[in-house]
């Protein structure tokens, strides 16, 4: 075996919840186990502004961990809208990397699509406005989601990242036509997903990055139990002989579209 095979991969967990009570209590745990699964850094997602605050503190504390911040759309009408402003003046912090969560979802929340409609324009406002990505959460919504993102899109353009993409293939062409990128999760390590593997098999490879929704979605062989950072190794493994990669290879060009996406990420250099 070669040094390439038998060397750490250069991974990215590009979405995970690290302040959700399933992972908090043990970070310090949590963190050096990705990096022994050759996960060099780590994006943590707060989905109601009153926690920013608490997720910015793990990414100050912890040199491979930075952070985003929006209203979750599930969270939508329990919270207060989110205004432009106040998300411009989070994004100021330096390991701030991304507008959101936001988005839209009809599965659970259907009764609150007009508010989720309004904060999503908000955040797209904001993503506009800093310049970093924003982070969507599509569910059940397809149609509604295209037709926002595109509208958001023909006032100015913006950079965007579909988290955890499992919607159908309209919705991946209409956010690829706008030069969006899409998400792998741990759902596409799944024997049935087949249909959302072709769906990526589709996409260029420069448009796709992984990440693992940490607690939620872990891929075999942990599914149905908790997810962690360390894991989107798993799903980076499965996925990488479907392009006809090495799970080096893979993660390496996989890492060069985070590094895109996510520039004040790029290239930071971790401490161990």
């Amino acid at each position: 075996m070669s040094p390439a095979e038998t060397a750490l991969p250069d991974l990215v967990d590009s979405h995970c919840h690290l302040d959700f009570p399933d992972l908090v209590g043990e970070l310090p745990e949590v963190i050096a186990r990705a990096r022994a699964a050759g996960v060099g850094r780590m994006v943590t997602i707060c989905t109601r502004l009153k926690n920013e605050p608490a997720v910015r503190a793990i990414a100050e504390a912890h040199a491979p961990v930075f952070y985003a911040a929006g209203t979750h759309p599930m969270s939508a009408a329990e919270e207060p809208l989110a205004t432009v402003g106040e998300l411009v003046a989070l994004a100021r912090h330096p390991k701030f990397v991304g507008i959101g969560e936001t988005g839209l979802d009809y599965h659970y929340t259907a009764e609150s699509r007009a508010i989720q409609q309004v904060s999503l324009r908000l955040h797209i406002e904001a993503a506009q406005e800093t310049g970093l990505p924003l982070i969507i959460h599509s569910r059940d919504a397809d149609q509604d989601m295209e037709a926002i993102l595109a509208e958001g899109m023909a006032r100015k353009p913006y950079a965007c990242v579909m988290h955890c993409f499992s919607s159908g293939p309209r919705l991946a062409e209409a956010a690829l036509e706008m030069g969006f990128t899409l998400s792998i999760s741990g759902i596409a390590a799944f024997p049935k997903s087949q249909e959302l593997r072709d769906i990526f098999l589709r996409t260029p490879l420069d448009r796709l990055v992984l990440e693992t929704d940490s607690p939620y979605l872990a891929p075999p062989p942990h599914r149905g139990k908790r997810n962690e950072p360390a894991y989107v190794a798993h799903t980076a493994r499965a996925l990488a002989p479907l392009f006809g990669l090495s799970l080096p290879e893979f993660a390496a060009r996989t890492t060069a579209n985070f590094d895109r996406l996510f520039p004040r990420a790029a290239g930071a250099q971790q401490a161990a």
